[in-house]
């Protein structure tokens, strides 16, 4: 069990099998407490539920799965049963999102359960904190109205990270508001920090420094204090033109170890957090390695699984080493895009075209256990696992996999 399942534990209520969070228990994409995927026998369809626009994934606990999607001119967020998706509670607000692409106009950020709170960052700004038990309302933040915070190419998409009593958001905010904190119980702000503007990734507690937490910014690295926003690290790492996104989450990789990536000639970096003197070092820096367009990758006993390249022109899914960043092995077919979770010594490949890959995640070779097709093609939501349930979502429904 890692470190910073302890920290968690005191801000998100687990239990065996919970997915309360963007990239799950630890948010590092690693389900916990599960039975052994083998991948001998097809995945089965248990149920599902229909759901609008928005590619913000589900969550999972105590039961219950929560998601949050746009139907027509509402924002949605509904409690479901988790084993047979009966309705327990739905609370909506007006939607003013418009994409300024002409995309999907439903929500990005994947939303997350905290000491009997869900919490919502919508396309256009509104963050929200819901009761758990009854749906009720009890707070929102409009960081627009508050922070001027801009719409950004595809809106806001950060996820929320609760950790000692805050919710701790990469908003893009004017006057030193880049980064965020908020009040869990109140919604009111605790501190702000830098001028950064806003990317579509998500921040991470560092295990072995659960005080800090790492964020991974329009415009690169930046590590705060949890307790009041001071700027630890700060080091310039994306692309040179304009027209670029950093997507993916920071990952970490065992002894403060830190993985950032991203596709437009940026590539891979990996980072050392010295606790003791509070200094962030860079080990080694690559392009070509693992260019990751939106995947977070997942990290596995030395070695680290993503997909490299970008979605226009197809990706590929790499093993690369943690040590010196080399490709251990390259998947022989390209696809589109998708998402990870690890589980067991397994990986679940859940990708655009709507298939599900179990992978056996070991540095030796590519080994692929078996293939098969659980939704319809062109969306790019991260899966929720739970109690050996993949719940995976699509542009029209959700559906409830058993992966046995």
């Amino acid at each position: 069990m890692r470190p910073l399942l302890f920290i968690l534990c005191a801000s998100i209520s687990l239990h065996a099998g919970d997915w309360p969070q963007f990239l799950g228990p630890q948010r590092d994409a690693t389900a916990l407490d599960e039975s052994v995927i083998t991948g001998s026998s097809e995945p089965e369809i248990l149920w599902n539920h229909p759901l609008g626009s928005g590619h913000a994934g589900p969550v999972v606990s105590k039961g219950r799965v929560i998601v949050f999607h746009r139907q027509g001119a509402d924002m949605v967020t509904e409690a479901l049963n988790a084993t047979d998706g009966k309705a327990i509670w739905k609370q909506t607000y007006p939607a003013t999102y418009r994409d300024s692409f002409g995309m999907d106009n439903g929500p990005r950020a994947v939303h997350c359960i905290a000491e009997g709170k869900v919490i919502t960052h919508g396309p256009e700004g509104i963050v929200q904190a819901l009761d758990f038990e009854t749906g009720k309302l009890l707070w929102d933040y409009d960081t627009i109205a508050k922070l001027e915070s801009p719409q950004g190419y595809f809106g806001r998409a950060c996820s929320p990270l609760v950790t000692e009593g805050k919710v701790l958001l990469n908003v893009g905010g004017k006057g030193g508001a880049g980064i965020i904190a908020l009040d869990l119980q109140s919604g009111k702000p605790v501190w702000q920090a830098t001028d950064h503007e806003a990317g579509y990734s998500s921040p991470i507690l560092i295990p072995e420094d659960t005080g800090v937490s790492a964020f991974f910014t329009r415009s690169g690295i930046v590590l705060t204090q949890n307790s009041d926003g001071k700027v630890l690290a700060n080091e310039f790492f994306r692309a040179e033109i304009d027209a670029s996104v950093n997507a993916a989450a920071p990952v970490a990789c065992g002894d403060g170890k830190l993985l950032f990536s991203a596709a437009y000639d940026v590539g891979a970096a990996m980072w050392q957090w010295n606790k003791a003197d509070r200094k962030l070092v860079n080990l080694w820096s690559t392009t070509d390695a693992l260019d990751c367009h939106y995947t977070t990758p997942v990290y596995h006993a030395g070695h680290v699984y993503g997909l490299h390249g970008r979605q226009e022109s197809g990706m590929t899914l790499r093993c690369i080493a943690v040590a010196d960043g080399k490709v251990a092995w390259e998947a022989p077919d390209r696809l589109q895009g998708g998402t990870l979770i690890l589980v067991g010594d397994k990986l679940l490949l859940h990708t655009e075209s709507g298939e599900l890959w179990i992978i056996q995640a070991m540095p030796e070779k590519f080994q692929l256990l078996r293939s098969s097709q659980i939704t319809r093609a062109g969306h790019r939501s991260h899966a929720a696992f739970a109690n050996g349930l993949l719940y995976a979502r699509d542009a029209e429904k959700m559906v409830v996999v058993k992966v046995k």
